[in-house]
């Protein structure tokens, strides 16, 4: 005998509108910063500047980033089908992961490049490099702004990816400024290798960090900010539950995490009220809003031995 619940409709509901928010800002962002990734990779040839040049490949998988993730929400928009029951929700994760991997190649050839240039330094024209960095540190402080302002950099994994690209391009043209009056005051060409390894150190950083927090989504693993036990714990002290199993929580996409499990209660004629109050809990403590919960007899429980005794805490 099992009692579930969807609260799915609900929650879809309420992150359309941040959806659309998201897409726009992000659409606005990639428009921006396409048009300067393209003004700094000409301008990084004509002053024979790595640091612009590295700044410029950051900028180019930001482009690419947010072109992704544009691309990933108007498929993660579109309706389930029978053979993808969740529609294409994932593909925003599989953006983000490309994504990443993206940031850690671009990141490996700016290492190389500069290594070679530690130990043969060329000329560079300076003036241009200095001239192109301050609009690169004026492009990326109005991107970020349209994206901390717009949209939903802390639970949306491609906003936030997005954004801490932009971080990462508003330091490297921070790099690229202290480099260029370096070479333009003192001569020293070391220092635009320096600045470039800078930025590929910040660039691998969040590679890494989009990398992570993809594959865990990827891997069905439980999301950051939701403790499994205290989740456990929490439903035991409802009042008629006397132990949980198979609990499961994961993120289906973005802002989008769900739970299910099986409940043993103690009187079937409360499961009506044990359901209530679980997916009270879930919605209001742990903010899931999607959940299955199967609702048993301690008899099913014995019978089927399905029951994990470290679970059992009544």
């Amino acid at each position: 005998m099992g009692g579930h619940h969807h609260g799915h409709a609900h929650h879809h509901d309420h992150g359309h509108h941040g959806k659309n928010t998201n897409q726009k800002v992000l659409f606005l962002a990639f428009l921006l910063i396409t048009g300067f990734m393209i003004v700094e990779f000409i301008g990084g040839i004509l002053s024979n500047s790595l640091a612009l040049l590295s700044d410029a490949g950051h900028m180019l998988s930001d482009s690419a980033s947010l072109f992704l993730s544009v691309l990933a929400m108007w498929l993660a928009s579109k309706p389930a089908t029978a053979t993808k029951t969740y529609g294409y929700k994932r593909t925003e994760i599989l953006a983000a992961l490309l994504n990443g991997i993206t940031l850690a190649v671009i990141s490996i050839y700016i290492f190389i490049e500069a290594y070679r240039r530690f130990f043969t330094p060329e000329p560079i024209a300076s003036g241009s490099m200095l001239t192109i960095a301050v609009i690169g540190l004026a492009v990326n402080i109005i991107a970020a702004w349209m994206l901390m302002r717009g949209g939903d950099t802390s639970d949306n994994l491609n906003v936030r990816s997005a954004f801490l690209h932009v971080i990462g391009d508003m330091l490297g043209s921070v790099g690229a400024i202290i480099a260029a009056v370096l070479i333009w005051q003192f001569g020293w060409t070391i220092a635009d290798p320096i600045a470039s390894v800078v930025v590929a150190v910040l660039v691998i950083l969040s590679a890494w960090r989009v990398i992570r927090d993809s594959v865990n989504v990827l891997m069905e693993g439980v999301p950051a900010g939701i403790d499994i036990d205290e989740v456990r714990e929490a439903v035991l002290a409802i009042d008629g539950v006397t132990a949980i199993h198979d609990l499961h929580v994961w993120t289906v996409t973005s802002g989008f995490p769900s739970l299910s499990c099986h409940l043993v209660i103690r009187n079937m004629e409360q499961s009506g009220e044990v359901l209530r109050k679980a997916n009270h809990l879930f919605k209001e403590q742990f903010h899931i809003a999607h959940t299955t919960i199967q609702i048993e007899d301690p008899d099913m429980c014995q019978e089927g031995d399905m029951c994990d005794e470290e679970e059992h805490r009544h």
